[in-house]
């Protein structure tokens, strides 16, 4: 497997990689899978300002997509990133979403972001799983925070540094 740069072409694949996410489970809050058009602005504004990376299978199809973005608006979280991970159904626990990150951390790190935070709708064994295994650290858990699928669902949140330098930190770029 290979892992990329996502461009806006990508956008039907991972519209279509996220589909079920959002229509047969509570990991993702979104209730309506957006469309390849939705997308494709997502991928456009995430390279903007973080990364977007797809992971492909020998054959060329894209498989997987994790990408990073902004954690908070107010100015002095500018370092810091959130980022999420999501592979076709059937392929977690492969290194697919490992390999994923890897070259998003690289990629953020790149830009002059130092912390990654990611959030879990919970219960969810195998991203907690992929998260611990890559370094992220629990920072807390929002109880009952989401209503999805006639139920209140908990998120966990972990973080990560991603890099470290001199501070004043140099502007994200």
């Amino acid at each position: 497997m290979k892992v990329r740069d996502a461009s806006e072409l990508d956008a039907g694949a991972c519209a279509a990689i996220y589909a079920p996410y959002v229509t047969g489970t509570a990991i993702t809050f979104e209730c309506v899978p957006p469309t390849p058009t939705e997308m494709a602005g997502r991928i456009a504004n995430a390279l903007r300002t973080h990364a977007w990376v797809v992971l492909e299978d020998d054959d060329g199809r894209v498989v997987g997509y994790a990408y990073g973005g902004p954690f908070k608006a107010r100015e002095a979280y500018r370092w810091s990133c959130e980022v999420s991970v999501y592979l076709e159904p059937g392929l977690r626990r492969t290194g697919g979403g490992r390999a994923l990150y890897e070259a998003l951390f690289e990629r953020l790190a790149a830009r002059g972001y130092r912390t990654a935070a990611a959030g879990m709708t919970l219960p969810n064994d195998a991203s907690v799983g992929l998260h611990r295994a890559l370094g992220f650290e629990p920072v807390g858990v929002y109880r009952r925070i989401g209503w999805k699928n006639g139920a209140w669902h908990d998120v966990a949140w972990t973080q990560r540094e991603i890099a470290t330098g001199d501070d004043p930190p140099v502007e994200p770029v």
